[in-house]
Order: C-alpha cells, then sequence, then structure tokens
C-alpha cells in the first residue's frame, strides 16, 4: 500500500455517518483514502476503532502505527477493485498450504507438526468440504481440484474488507486453511499464529533464538492479530 504522511493539524475526531456506513472526520472534514476514494467503513465498531487510532496520532501520520486504518485503504483501494485476483491469489495458498508441507525429520519435529496441523487439514475437510492432501519434503503436493474450488468459492463470497483480513491471515501465516478457521471462528488467531510457527519455534528450541528473526516474527505476528481483530470489528454491528 502506498504510504502516506501527514501533519496532525486535527482537534476533533469523529466516526460519522454517510451514505453507506461510516466514515472518520477530521474537525469535520472527512478523512480520504491514499487514492483519494471516500472513506466509507460498514460498521460502528471499525469506524470508532479508527477514530481511535486518529486521535491517538501525536505530530505525524504513522500508517504503520495505525493498522485497521491501513486495511480500511487496503480493503477500498486494492481489494475491491481486484477482488477476482485476491481470491485466485489466495486459492493458490490452498494449492501449497503449509499445512500439507511436512518435515522428513527429525521425529520430534514430525510430531510437532502433526500434533498442530492434523486437526487442522480435518477440519477442512470436514467443515468446508475441503480434503488436502500432506506430504513429506518440498515436492509440490498434488491438491484435489475440488477441494481447491470449494476454497476459492468461500472467498469469492467475501466482501473487501473480510478478504482484506483473510488476505493478511493467509499470507502471514502461509495456510489458506488456518485463515479460514481463523474467519469462521474456529481457531484463536493467537492459537493459530502458533500453529504456522512450529517449524521455526522447533528450530529456536533446538539452535537457539536470533534477536532480528524475533523482531521480525513479533511484527508478523502483531499484523497477523490484528487482522483478527478487523474481523471482529467487522462481525461487531
Amino acid at each position: 500500500m502506498s504510504e502516506w504522511r501527514v501533519k496532525r493539524f486535527w482537534s476533533e475526531v469523529a466516526a460519522s455517518p454517510v451514505e453507506g456506513g461510516l466514515t472518520i472526520t477530521l474537525d469535520g472534514r472527512p478523512v480520504r483514502t491514499p487514492a483519494k476514494a471516500a472513506l466509507i467503513l460498514p460498521t460502528r465498531a471499525l469506524a470508532e476503532a479508527i477514530a481511535a487510532e486518529w486521535r491517538e496520532v501525536e505530530e505525524e501520520v504513522r500508517p504503520d502505527a495505525m493498522p485497521l486504518c491501513r486495511a480500511a485503504n487496503s480493503a477500498i483501494d486494492k481489494v475491491a477493485p481486484a477482488h477476482g485476483a485476491v481470491v485466485a491469489a489466495l486459492a493458490a495458498y490452498g494449492e501449497s498450504d503449509l499445512l500439507c508441507y511436512r518435515a522428513e525429520g527429525p521425529a520430534g519435529l514430525i510430531a510437532a507438526e502433526a500434533a498442530a496441523w492434523d486437526p487442522w487439514l480435518t477440519w477442512a475437510e470436514t467443515a468446508l468440504d475441503a480434503p488436502l492432501t500432506p506430504g513429506s519434503g518440498i515436492l509440490p503436493v498434488a491438491q484435489p481440484r475440488s477441494s481447491i474450488e470449494r476454497l476459492s468459492a468461500r472467498l469469492v463470497q467475501m466482501e473487501s474488507f473480510k478478504l482484506t483480513a483473510v488476505h493478511d491471515l493467509v499470507t502471514l501465516s502461509g495456510s489458506l486453511v488456518l485463515g479460514l478457521a481463523v474467519a469462521d471462528r474456529a481457531l484463536d488467531a493467537a492459537e493459530a499464529w502458533s500453529a504456522s510457527r512450529v517449524d521455526e519455534e522447533y528450530q529456536a528450541e533446538q539452535w537457539g533464538r536470533d534477536a532480528d528473526a524475533e523482531a521480525a516474527a513479533d511484527a508478523r505476528r502483531r499484523a497477523f492479530l490484528a487482522a483478527a481483530r478487523l474481523l471482529d470489528l467487522l462481525d461487531a454491528d
């Protein structure tokens, strides 16, 4: 998403009703997206949460400190105009889902992956009617075309704000199954993030932790949880 920089000039922030939803106003002036589109938000809960982000701005707007507003901008400027392309990109994760690529060893890692991932492949088969086939090693694992089509159909039904949240859940975790499980309220977001980190955590326990890698992982974890919060706010009204 394009970065934007604005010096604080406002005193009052409000979530104001407009045609089609709510918008954020700064001293009565409506906020617009980086592409200059109207920032129309679908629920009051989301609008109030984004208003709170604007109230917390001190001297300059920092998009990385405003994850909900940044996600709303993406939903309007990027996801809505390219809904089909976003769906296709996410459906491709089902063809190479993290949960289907298992280690060939050692035994401890094999067991950790199975414990964390097998229940969610079972969930995909039973709840989504989309069985996926796990395999060992790095060679591609062919997945049933009918399963990919059903997973894609779930994505097609999502409006742009929800699809934006699911996009982040999937791309940050590497798993379409985990992303959909969070979106369907079958799996807690923090637990989903932990499941996506089984390999990294196993390696860290064996070889020690790297400060830079830990910092990068923590930033991704915060982004993942922010996407899950967006889903909660979309369902709150």
